[in-house]
């Protein structure tokens, strides 16, 4: 990582929407080898479960995410943040936005698979607090490459509990 940090971009997080998909596709084909075209993302899309975001800055979107909504888990199905945004705060936000999704009582967990071949991305996920929990071998149709499984699970945040000030013992001593 760079010793010089990029300031944190504010990101609007919404709804996909149809007429995103040429900006969708912007990043898409600049994030991935093997990119997604517009039927994949209307396939995925139709699928009830589903559920596309982007994050928009400056009326621009500047990353989406696609994710699908299983019984006990958010399963990641595409993730990816525009080059020009990246380092900036803006994927931090969309993870953070699906993150606030989990409870200890329904879904309690998210996962996704990574390539094997894609650094940033684990790294990105490991510094957000997703673990590498398995390996799929030969996982992708357009290459022989493995997949990384990882995940994060729901933790509840403790908060201490207050302790009582005895403030005529303090004045005492």
């Amino acid at each position: 990582m760079s010793s010089v940090q990029k300031p944190t971009v504010r990101v609007h997080i919404r709804w996909m929407i149809r007429r995103d998909m040429p900006e969708i596709l912007r990043i898409e084909g600049q994030s991935f080898e093997f990119p997604w075209d517009e039927e994949d993302f209307i396939r995925a899309l139709r699928q009830r479960n589903c559920i596309g975001m982007v994050a928009e800055h400056d009326d621009r979107v500047v990353g989406f995410m696609i994710y699908e909504l299983q019984k006990t888990r958010l399963h990641i199905l595409n993730f990816a943040v525009s080059v020009d945004y990246r380092r900036q705060g803006v994927g931090e936000q969309m993870a953070g936005k699906l993150i606030s999704k989990l409870s200890a009582q329904r879904r309690n967990r998210i996962v996704l698979e990574v390539r094997e071949r894609n650094l940033p991305a684990q790294l990105f996920f490991r510094d957000g607090g997703f673990r590498a929990v398995s390996v799929l071998r030969d996982y992708y149709e357009d290459s022989p490459e493995d997949a990384y499984v990882m995940q994060y699970r729901y933790r509840a945040v403790e908060v201490e509990p207050m302790q009582p000030v005895n403030r005529i013992s303090k004045r005492a001593g």
